[in-house]
C-alpha cells in the first residue's frame, strides 16, 4: 500500500511538471504563499522544540539507554560514522549556499542596512543558523526514535513503530500507511531539491571547466549519472558502496577546505572562524524564535528560514532512518551528541572559511568584488567556482570541487534510494534493507521528479515543493517526539523497577547468598566452564528450571512459550521463556551462552582455556550482566521469579507500557 500510493503520487507530480511546467509553477507558488502566511510561526516554534527535546533527553538519565540490546556494540567507527552521517545529511547544497548565502545576507540582510560590518558578521551566522544544530536536532530526533524502537524494542524499522505508544496497534493498519506515505513523499521532495541544486551547480562547474553548456541536456545527463551510480552503490550495500563513497567525499572536502584556508588570508579567516563561533553561540537563542513580526520580510523568510526548516523536516525521515541504520549499539547520549556536533563542526569550518572568503572578496575587491557578489546572489551555482578562481591552481581546484560535489550528489541519491526502499517494503528484521530492484526504482523516480521540478521553474520551484510537502510531515514529527517521550518515560520506570524489588537469590546484581554455603559459592566464582560443561548446565539445570516455571504459570492461566534459539558465536542453544501478559509488554527471560576471554587471575586455576562460556541472563533489553553458571535449579527458579516480579512492578508503575508484540511484517 505504501509503495503503490507514494509511487503513484510522486510519478503523477513528476509527469505533471514535465508536461505542464508553467501551470505547476503557478500552483506551487500559490501554495507556498499560503503556507508561509499561515504556518511561518509554526515552523519556528516546532524547529526549536525539536532541538530542546533532544538535548533534554540526552542530558537526562535516559541518556544512558542503549539503542539496542545492552550487549550490543557500535558497528562503525567514529570517523566512518561521521563521514556517512555528513555525506547523507548534507549534499552539494552546502557547497552551493556556503558562498551564495553569506553574499546574499551581506548585501541584503533581513533587517538593517547591507554592506556594513554588522551585516558582514551576521551574514555568516545566518548561514550557520540555517545549517546548524536546529536542523541536526530534527535528524537526531528521528534517528534516535527509529533506532530505539527498532533495536531496543524489536519493532520494524519504520516511522509507524515510533507512533505505537500514541495509537497502539492501529499503526499497523491504514493509519500507519498514511504516516509512511507522508514520510516517503516528504523525503523524495527533499532529495529532489538537493539533487536539483547539485545538478545546477555541477552543470555550471562543467561549463566553466570544460565548456559543457548549461541546459536541459547536460542536466538530464547528470541526473542519469546519479541514478546509475546510486543504483550500483545501493545494490552493493551500506558496508561497501555507501561507506567508501562517504569516506572519500569527506576526505576531498577537507582537502579543498584546507587549501582555501592556507592559500587565502589565513589569519583573517581564523579570526573570522573564532568570531563566528562566538556570534553563533550568543545569537542562536534569539534567532531561533525571531519571527520578525514587526518587519515586512515575508519574502526573505520564505526564501531562507522557512524553506530551510521545511527542508530539514523533509529530510528528517530519510536521514533519521539512515542514522538509525548505522547507529545500533550507541547510547542515546552518544547518538545525540555525535549527531549534533560531528557534522556541525565540519559545517562551521566550511561555512566560515568559504563565507568569510566571499565577503572579504566583495568588500575588498573593488568593482570586481561588487560584480562577484552580484553574480553569487543572482547565479548561486557560480559562487563557489568564482571564488576558487581567485586562488592558485584554479582549474585543478575547480575540478576537485566538481568531483567533491558529484560525490556529495551521488551519496545523497544513493542513501536516499536505500532509505526509500526501506520505507516502502516489509523488512523482517531491523538490520535488513529493501530489495535491490526497489532501490533502483526509487533512484529513477527521484531523478524524474528532480527533472520535472527543474523544468517547472528550477530551484525556486524545488524550494516551494519542499515547503509544501514538508508541512504534513512536520505534524508526524511532533507525533514522533511525543511517542518517543512516552517510550523513554516507560524506560525510566523500567530501570527504576529493576531496583524496586530486592532479589532473594544469588545471581542478580543485588543478590545475597540465599542460604548457599560459602565454599560452594567460591567454587562457582572460580569456575570457567567450556562448551561441554555449559551444555550440561543448560540441559540439567536451565531447561528443567524454565520448564517448571512455565508449567506453574500455565496452570495459573498465562500464555507461556519456551523455545531454543541460536546463540551468536557459540554452538549452544539459548533457552528462552516468554510470558504473554495480554496488551501489556510480555516478560522475556533467556539463558544466553556467551563466549568470553578467560580473565588473567584464572591462570591460577588448573588447565585454564583461553575462553570460557558464561550463561548470562537476558531480558527484553538484552543482557543483565551476570552469569548463572553453577547455580542450582532452585536458585535459578528464584532468579526467574525475581525478574518476573520486577517486570510486574514495572507494568504497575508505568501508565504507558510498551509492547513489542506487533507483527514484524505488518
Amino acid at each position: 500500500m505504501v509503495l503503490t500510493a507514494s509511487a503513484a503520487l510522486i510519478l503523477a507530480v513528476a509527469l505533471a511538471t514535465i508536461v505542464r511546467p508553467s501551470q505547476a509553477e503557478e500552483v506551487l507558488g500559490s501554495a507556498v504563499t499560503w503556507i508561509s502566511d499561515a504556518f511561518g510561526w509554526y515552523y519556528f516554534l516546532a524547529a526549536t522544540a525539536f532541538l530542546v527535546f533532544v538535548v533534554v533527553v540526552a542530558t537526562s538519565r535516559v541518556g544512558r539507554v542503549k539503542l539496542g540490546p545492552e550487549q550490543s556494540r557500535p558497528q562503525f567507527g567514529l570517523f566512518t560514522r561521521a563521514a556517512m552521517l555528513f555525506a547523507a545529511g548534507i549534499g552539494t547544497d552546502l557547497m552551493f549556499y556556503s558562498v551564495a548565502e553569506p553574499a546574499a545576507q551581506y548585501l541584503a540582510p533581513p533587517v538593517g542596512d547591507g554592506e556594513t560590518v554588522s551585516a558582514a558578521r551576521e551574514a555568516v551566522v545566518w548561514t550557520l543558523f540555517h545549517y546548524g544544530v536546529i536542523g541536526w536536532g530534527m535528524y537526531a530526533l528521528m534517528g534516535m526514535a527509529l533506532a530505539y524502537f527498532a533495536y531496543r524494542r524489536d519493532m520494524p524499522l519504520s516511522i509507524r513503530s515510533v507512533l505505537h505508544p500514541l495509537f497502539g496497534d492501529r499503526v499497523w493498519g491504514r493509519l500507519g500507511d498514511v504516516v509512511d506515505v507522508a514520510a516517503v513523499v516528504a523525503t523524495i521532495f527533499g532529495l529532489a531539491t538537493t539533487l536539483g541544486i547539485g545538478v545546477s551547480m555541477l552543470n555550471r562547474g562543467l561549463d566553466d571547466l570544460l565548456g559543457i553548456p548549461e541546459g536541459v541536456g547536460a542536466q538530464v545527463a547528470l541526473l542519469a549519472l546519479a541514478v546509475v551510480v546510486a543504483a550500483l552503490s545501493a545494490v552493493s550495500g551500506v558496508q561497501r558502496g555507501l561507506r567508501r563513497l562517504s569516506e572519500l567525499t569527506v576526505v576531498l572536502a577537507l582537502a579543498l577546505l584546507a587549501f582555501v584556508l592556507v592559500t587565502g588570508r589565513t589569519t583573517f579567516l581564523l579570526d573570522g572562524l573564532v568570531m563566528n563561533v562566538g556570534d553563533y553561540v550568543t545569537m542562536l537563542p534569539g534567532m531561533s524564535l525571531d519571527t520578525m513580526a514587526y518587519s515586512d520580510v515575508a519574502e526573505w523568510k520564505n526564501a531562507w528560514t522557512i524553506f530551510f526548516w521545511a527542508w530539514w523536516v523533509a529530510w528528517a525521515p530519510f536521514v533519521g532512518l539512515f542514522l538509525a541504520r548505522i547507529s545500533r549499539g550507541r547510547t542515546v547520549r552518544q547518538f545525540v551528541v555525535g549527531t549534533l556536533t560531528l557534522p556541525f563542526v565540519f559545517v562551521l569550518l566550511w561555512v566560515s572559511v568559504f563565507g568569510n572568503s566571499a565577503i572579504d572578496r566583495i568588500r575588498g575587491g573593488g568593482e570586481a568584488g561588487t560584480a562577484f557578489g552580484a553574480a553569487a546572489v543572482d547565479d548561486p551555482a557560480s559562487g563557489l567556482f568564482a571564488l576558487l578562481d581567485q586562488h592558485p591552481w584554479a582549474p585543478a581546484t575547480i575540478a576537485v570541487a566538481i568531483v567533491t560535489g558529484l560525490l556529495f550528489y551521488v551519496t545523497s541519491a544513493d542513501s536516499g534510494a536505500l532509505v526509500l526502499a526501506n520505507l516502502t517494503t516489509r523488512v523482517h528484521r531491523a538490520g535488513d534493507d529493501g530489495p535491490p530492484w526497489l532501490r533502483i526504482f526509487w533512484a529513477v523516480a527521484t531523478g524524474l521528479l528532480t527533472l520535472g521540478m527543474l523544468l517547472a521553474g528550477g530551484i525556486a520551484t524545488l524550494q516551494g515543493g519542499t515547503i509544501i510537502m514538508g508541512l504534513p510531515f512536520s505534524f508526524v514529527l511532533i507525533g514522533v517526539m511525543l511517542g518517543l517521550y512516552r517510550a523513554l518515560r516507560a524506560e525510566g520506570h523500567k530501570a527504576a523497577s529493576l531496583h524496586a524489588v530486592l532479589p532473594t537469590s544469588l545471581p542478580g546484581p543485588a543478590g545475597t547468598a540465599g542460604g548457599q554455603g560459602w565454599r560452594r559459592r567460591l567454587t562457582r566464582l572460580m569456575s570457567f566452564p567450556g562448551p561441554r560443561q555449559a551444555r550440561r548446565f543448560l540441559d540439567d539445570v536451565g531447561r528443567p528450571a524454565l520448564a517448571e516455571v512455565a508449567a506453574e504459570l500455565e496452570r495459573q492461566g498465562l500464555d507461556v512459550a519456551r523455545e531454543d534459539l541460536p546463540a551468536d558465536g557459540v554452538d549452544l542453544p539459548c533457552l528462552a521463556l516468554t510470558v504473554g501478559l495480554g496488551d501489556d509488554a510480555p516478560f522475556r527471560y533467556r539463558l544466553h551462552p556467551v563466549l568470553a576471554p578467560t580473565p588473567v587471575f584464572a591462570h591460577g586455576v588448573p588447565h585454564p582455556a583461553d575462553t570460557y562460556v558464561r550463561i548470562e541472563v537476558h531480558l527484553t533489553e538484552g543482557t543483565q550482566g551476570y552469569d548463572v553458571t553453577g547455580c542450582t535449579k532452585d536458585e535459578l527458579i528464584v532468579d526467574v521469579l525475581d525478574q518476573y516480579e520486577r517486570h510486574l512492578h514495572f507494568l504497575h508503575v508505568t501508565a504507558d507500557p510498551l509492547t513489542s508484540t506487533a507483527p514484524v511484517e505488518a
